[in-house]
């Protein structure tokens, strides 16, 4: 199921004690703010638990759902590529070297729930409020006011993307690029390789592995399963997929390729783990 919008911005208010719509994606990007409730929000293999003052972000590749535990109320905010390109001659022109379309679309911020600490989490929800005052006019599509009031949310966002380690500029590379390219490309097992990731950063192929150490104090093949280990429990415990599907998520040749490196790791199976964790509930 595809939703589609044709409007460049469109701002929705939504109560509701249920959410209607199964697995879908959309044509445009999307802001989701929980303005009031809790529940589960499905993107893509993953599952969050939100509450008040929760923000994701959806780009035209993702897939979602959303399950409620108590009544709530969503602020949709969604715009199609269009909009920022209409609304170019209003924004610096460092602000189009990061595309606000580039941040929607980062993998790693669909891996980790953003977390937004005082007073950015007020700031938030009064930037959200001050959207939904506004949405009663007719042009708000071209509005300067509410173009930046949405510029002012992804500021919010690269604040919180820093506690992830995660650069969301495309600048020139440095450490958070080596480690956010890594983490993006976590499930294509060639994009990983040193041969390719020392070819991406100009670093040279048999530095590499010292250059890492250097600069992270652990081990590039440490740092590379210890996130992947991470992920791979998340899908556990979710229980959203079969070991057959994690292991083609994360280039894995098979099933026992799977369990063969998550025994080496956890030393215990997956079946196991996922035993132990029904366990413990």
């Amino acid at each position: 199921m595809k939703r589609k919008q044709y409007e460049t911005l469109l701002i929705e208010d939504m109560i509701t004690e249920q959410y209607n719509l199964p697995l879908h994606s959309h044509t445009y990007y999307e802001m989701i703010y929980v303005y009031k409730g809790t529940g589960q929000h499905f993107l893509n293999n993953n599952v969050f638990n939100y509450k008040t003052g929760d923000l994701f972000l959806l780009s035209p590749e993702d897939k979602h759902y959303i399950v409620y535990n108590k009544p709530t109320r969503l602020i949709f905010i969604k715009f199609t590529d269009a909009y920022f390109k209409d609304n170019k001659y209003l924004s610096p022109d460092n602000l189009f070297i990061n595309s606000p379309l580039t941040i929607m679309r980062k993998q790693v911020l669909k891996e980790e729930k953003l977390k937004f600490d005082e007073p950015c989490k007020t700031i938030l929800r009064k930037t959200i409020e001050n959207i939904l005052s506004y949405n009663c006019k007719p042009n708000i599509t071209s509005s300067p006011l509410v173009f930046f009031q949405i510029l002012s949310i992804f500021g919010l966002v690269r604040e919180a993307a820093d506690k992830f380690n995660i650069r969301i500029d495309d600048g020139a590379p440095n450490n958070e690029d080596l480690i956010s390219y890594i983490n993006q490309n976590i499930y294509d097992p060639k994009k990983i390789r040193i041969k390719s990731i020392s070819s991406h950063f100009n670093i040279a192929e048999n530095y590499f592995s010292t250059y890492f150490k250097r600069n992270f104090d652990v081990s590039f093949r440490e740092y590379l399963d210890d996130y992947r280990i991470k992920l791979i429990e998340k899908r556990l415990e979710f229980k959203q997929n079969t070991i057959k599907q994690i292991a083609n998520e994360f280039g894995f040749t098979d099933e026992s390729h799977l369990t063969n490196y998550f025994k080496k790791h956890k030393k215990t199976s997956p079946s196991q783990y996922t035993n132990q964790l029904k366990q413990t509930v």
